[in-house]
Order: C-alpha cells, then structure tokens, then sequence
C-alpha cells in the first residue's frame, strides 16, 4: 500500500501512532500487499494484452488520452511492484528489517532499502495521481479541440517534474537534519504528508469539475453535429458520462481509506497517551483501515483497467498486427465511393460549406472517439451516425 507512515517508519525515533499500525501483525500485513499486489498486477496485465477474435483496439490518429490512459496504467504496475519487493524483503529478512529501529546503528542498508522502497511507491503512485489529473484536462480540451499529441509532452513534464519535486521536498523535511532525528516534532512530518496528499486530494476536488464540463461540452458537440439529439448520440453521451463516473468510483474506493485512516492517527498523534482506554475503538479503526488499504491501493491498476476499457477477456493474442486506424480507411473509402463527377450546376459555395461541415463533424467524431476509446458499441454507433460513413 501507499502511505506516507512507510517514510516515517524509516526514523528510529518515530511516532506512537505510526510504530501502532507498522507493528500491527506485520506478517499478516505484508502478505495481504504481496496478494492484492501480485493479483492485481497479473489481472492489469491480461486486461492490456490483444485477446484473439478481437479486432485492435481503435484509437485515433492524434490521442493523448489514449497514451495518458496507459501511462496510468505503468504507474499502477511499477508501484504493485515496488509493493510486492518491499513486503518480500519484509517477510523474508525479519533480522535485516529490525536494524532499522537501531538508533545510531552502523548498518546503513535496512535504512536505506527502508527509504528507498517507500519513495519508489510514493513516487510511482504520485505520478499515477497527476497523470489521472492531466486525463481530465486532455479530456476536456480534446472537446475544445484544443489537445493533441504535442500536449503530451507539457503533461510528462507536468507529471513527472511535479511528482519528483514533491517527493524529494517531502523527504527532505521529513529526514531535516538527520535520520536518526527526523521524528522530533510534527513540523517535520506536516509538510511531508501534505506534499504526499496533494496529488490526491487534486483529483478528488478537481476531476470531478472538470468531466463535469467535458460532459456538458459532448453534449453541445453531439447536438451541434447534425442539429439534432437522436437516442444514439443522447445513448454515447451517457456513456462518456459513466466512463468518468466509474474512473472516480475506482479512485474513491481505492484512497478513501487512506484518508480515514491519516485523520484517526493523526488524532492519535495529538493524544498524550494513544494507549488510553477511551481510545480503544480509535486504534481498532485505525488498524481496520490500515489492513484495508493493503488490499485497496495495489487493486487500483486492474480496476482503472476496467473502467477504462472494460473486461477485455482471457484469450490472449500475442502475435503482432498493425492496427487501422479507422479515419484513414473511412476517408479512402469515402474517396472511392465519391470520385464520380459532381453534376455541373453543382453550385462552389455549396459544395464548400459542404466540404467545412464535413470536416468539422470528422474532427467532432474524433473528438468524441477519443472519449470513448475502447467502447466498441459506441465506436460502431458513432462510425455509422458520422456524416462521412453516409458519404457526405
């Protein structure tokens, strides 16, 4: 799982409330992550390999989003990974582990595999955080028609600049002046879990709004494309529209829980003596949710996999195929079926004004596919309410 407390267990002199839930049955613990992780890890994998009998999933020729969507989709499985080798060390080498605990110890390795496996989570996940935030934007400009793959590069930058920036800043608070000292006050910890939670709480407040707005603009484009709502474009609306839904149900299922749980200790923190009975369901709720979030933040790769594209099936087809990409076969196709004469009193401005809409209900079409990439119902009902599959 993802938690800030894995960087604080690293200090020899850590906090009650963190030494509660890291000392909490920590075999038991580690083996609910390598599970979850290993799980989820093999399902993401088989959801994103071509399956046989299934024709290539179809993208546009200029989308971002597909490559953000795949981009999330790394970070969720190179942070499962870092999960399942930090818990495989912790279960394999209990002696090794211990050593970290050991103030002014000569063995520097337990503290810094302790440290670097917690950054490499916290970093991969982060990053995962903002490229599901830079999902929203690209969605909402690609209706604008204001995105495309040259974005793709200020995203990267954004992502990655931003998520190595926090991390470093945050480690760099945490462990001031020392590690062995890095555990004497709250000044040190705040900033340290504010720049790990902000990315999150990003997405939380932010996507919503913005596939609000996307959602509102779809449906502008789709009336807008032929002056008319029929069921079909009303039926792909509602769709894009779940798409979102499921990706922020996923996302609030999978860190809700970590949410909960920082506010139970933290409260912890401010008690004089966490091991108090009045606080007794506190602690238990504190622990129930630290076991939940070993089963819920490895899960978020399979199940943002399933939002994205859906069940894709086990029939996997290793084998290379070039993929269409369906604009060009539908555009030669349209050249062949219209490469007749046009009649003669066939008036210019007419066929201009024709040509324009034409073109500006392709790129609408795009627009929209690209929203809908890997919806094969709704790829095939917006090729055959496109004015160019009727051979406009």
């Amino acid at each position: 799982m993802a938690s800030p407390r894995l960087e604080t267990y690293c200090c020899p002199n850590r906090d009650a409330a963190t030494q509660l839930v890291m000392s909490f049955q920590p075999e038991v613990f580690c083996g609910v992550c390598i599970g979850s992780a290993s799980i989820s890890l093999l399902l993401t994998i088989l959801q994103l390999l071509p399956k046989k009998g299934q024709s290539p999933r179809k993208m546009p020729k200029a989308s971002s989003s597909s490559t953000i969507l795949l981009l999330i989709s790394i970070c969720d499985i190179l942070g499962g990974l870092g999960m399942i080798f930090r818990s495989s060390v912790w279960l394999g080498f209990p002696g090794f582990i211990a050593n970290i605990s050991v103030v002014n110890g000569t063995d520097v390795w337990p503290s810094t595999f302790c440290v670097g496996s917690a950054m490499w989570i916290q970093l991969l996940y982060s990053a995962g955080f903002w490229w599901l935030f830079c999902y929203a934007v690209d969605s909402y400009l690609v209706v604008r028609r204001s995105a495309g793959l040259s974005t793709i590069v200020l995203y990267h930058m954004m992502t990655w600049g931003l998520a190595v920036l926090l991390c470093v800043e945050g480690i760099a608070l945490l462990y001031y002046p020392s590690l062995s000292s890095c555990e004497n006050g709250l000044e040190h910890a705040i900033p340290h879990y504010i720049t790990t939670y902000a990315p999150l709480l990003l997405v939380l407040v932010a996507n919503p709004i913005l596939f609000r707005r996307t959602v509102s603009a779809v449906a502008s484009l789709l009336k807008g494309r032929q002056g008319i709502y029929t069921e079909n474009e009303r039926r792909l609306g509602t769709e894009i529209q779940m798409r979102f839904f499921k990706i922020m149900l996923v996302f609030v299922i999978c860190w809700s829980s970590n949410i909960i749980n920082e506010t139970l200790l933290f409260y912890l923190e401010m008690q004089p003596d966490i091991n108090e009975m009045p606080l007794k369901n506190i602690r238990s709720a504190a622990l129930i949710t630290w076991i939940i979030m070993g089963v819920l933040n490895p899960m978020q790769g399979f199940l943002f996999t399933l939002a994205f594209y859906g069940w894709t099936g086990w029939r996997v087809d290793l084998k290379w195929r070039k993929r269409e990409i369906p604009w060009e076969s539908m555009s030669s196709s349209t050249a062949g079926e219209n490469a007749y004469p046009s009649p003669v009193n066939y008036q210019s401005n007419l066929h201009d004004s024709k040509k324009i809409s034409t073109t500006d209900s392709q790129q609408t079409d795009e627009a929209i596919s690209m929203l809908s990439e890997g919806n094969t119902s709704s790829d095939e009902r917006l090729t055959r309410s496109s004015p160019i599959y009727q051979g406009w």
